[in-house]
C-alpha cells in the first residue's frame, strides 16, 4: 500500500507496510566462527546462523561418517547436505527466520554424533551475521582450538574498540543530541522548523511523521503507536541513501527512546542528516530514508526533498 503526498516543499512520503525486502548480497556480513562444544551445555545443541544463498561450512577435527551425518527436513530449503573429509557444507536456497529450526546431526567416523540446530540470527535484518566457516573444537587443548580461540579473543577486542569508538563520537555530535532531543518529545528546544506532519496507520501501527527543516540539515521525527493487541513492534533499523537500489549508506544522527513497543504503548525515532549527506557530484539531491522492523519489513519510506536543508 502506498499513500503520495504532495506538500509545499515537494516533499514525498511513502508508507511501506508489510513488504518484504528482497534478498540483496550486501545486507548480510558473513564471518568465520570457532565453537568449542566443552563451553556450551551437552543437554543443548550449538546453534548454526545461515543465510539463503550462502555457504555454511563446518570445519571438524576428524573425519565426518557421511552416512550418518544428516539434516533433517532440509527438503524444500537446503541443496543435499554435503559431508566430506573434516567438513561438512549447508546451502539454504532461501532466507530462514529465527523461528526456523532444523536439526543437523554429525556424526564422525569414530561414532561420534554432535547435534547443531540450524536457523536464522536473532539480530536486526541488516545487521544480520551468518555464519560462514565454523570451526568445532571439542575442548580448549588442542594448538588448533587455542589458536582460534586467540583469533577470537582479537576480533572481539577489535570489536569492542570499535563501538566504543563510535560511541565516543555519538556523545560529543552535535546531530546525535538534536535527535536525542527530538526523540524525547523536546522539539522547541531543537533548532529546526515543522514543515509537515503527517498521520498514517496500516494495519495495527499508527504513525505520525513530522518533517523538520534547518540550518543546514534536516530532520524526521516518527511516533509509532503499537495497537496490536499481542505482538510487540520491534525496531530494526534505520537507513538513509540517495539511491535505495543502489544501497550506498549516508551518513545521519538517530535516535529512538524505545526500541520494543509493547502492545498499546508508544516509541519515537529520530533522524537528523546534515547538509554534506545531501551534497553529490550533481550538486543537492534528496535523499531516502527507510525505517525497517527487526523481521526485515520495510514499514516507512520518506523522501526528503534538498530544500529541506537552509542556508
Amino acid at each position: 500500500m502506498r499513500h503520495f503526498l504532495l506538500p509545499r516543499f515537494t516533499l514525498l512520503l511513502l508508507l511501506m507496510a508489510s513488504v518484504a525486502v528482497a534478498s540483496e548480497p550486501e545486507k548480510h556480513a558473513p564471518n568465520e566462527r570457532t565453537l568449542i562444544l566443552s563451553e556450551h551445555p551437552r543437554t543443548e545443541a550449538s546453534k548454526l546462523y545461515v543465510g539463503g544463498g550462502i555457504s555454511t561450512v563446518l570445519r571438524l577435527e576428524s573425519s565426518c561418517d557421511p552416512e550418518r551425518t544428516r539434516l533433517l527436513g532440509w527438503e524444500g530449503h537446503f541443496e543435499p547436505l554435503v559431508c566430506a573429509g573434516k567438513s561438512v557444507l549447508l546451502y539454504p536456497l532461501r532466507d530462514l527466520t529465527p523461528e526456523d529450526r532444523f536439526l543437523l546431526m554429525v556424526t564422525l567416523t569414530d561414532g561420534t554424533e554432535i547435534p547443531f540446530i540450524v536457523t536464522a540470527h536473532q539480530q536486526t535484518y541488516y545487521d544480520r551475521e551468518i555464519d560462514q566457516q565454523v570451526n568445532v573444537f571439542a575442548d580448549r587443548e588442542g594448538y588448533n582450538a587455542v589458536l582460534a580461540s586467540l583469533y577470537r579473543s582479537l576480533k572481539t577486542e577489535r570489536e569492542l574498540r570499535e563501538e566504543n569508538e563510535r560511541y565516543r563520537k555519538e556523545e560529543n555530535s552535535v546531530d546525535h543530541a538534536y535527535a536525542t532531543l527530538l526523540a524525547n518529545g523536546a522539539e522547541k528546544q531543537a533548532p529546526f522548523k515543522l514543515k509537515n506532519t503527517i498521520v498514517l496507520k496500516d494495519g495495527d501501527v499508527k504513525m505520525v511523521v513530522k518533517i523538520f527543516s534547518g540550518k543546514g540539515k534536516a530532520a524526521v521525527e516518527v511516533q509509532l503507536t503499537n495497537n496490536d493487541p499481542q505482538t510487540p513492534w520491534v525496531f530494526g533499523e534505520a537507513r538513509l541513501t540517495s539511491d535505495p537500489t543502489s544501497g550506498t549508506a549516508k551518513p545521519f544522527a538517530s535516535r529512538m527512546n524505545r526500541a520494543d513497543i509493547v502492545p498499546g504503548a508508544s516509541g519515537t525515532l529520530a533522524v537528523v542528516a546534515d547538509k554534506s549527506a545531501f551534497v553529490s557530484e550533481q550538486g543537492l539531491v534528496d535523499l531516502t530514508l527507510e525505517v525497517f522492523r527487526s523481521d526485515g519489513h520495510q514499514q516507512l519510506m520518506v523522501l526528503l526533498d534538498h530544500r529541506l536543508i537552509r542556508e
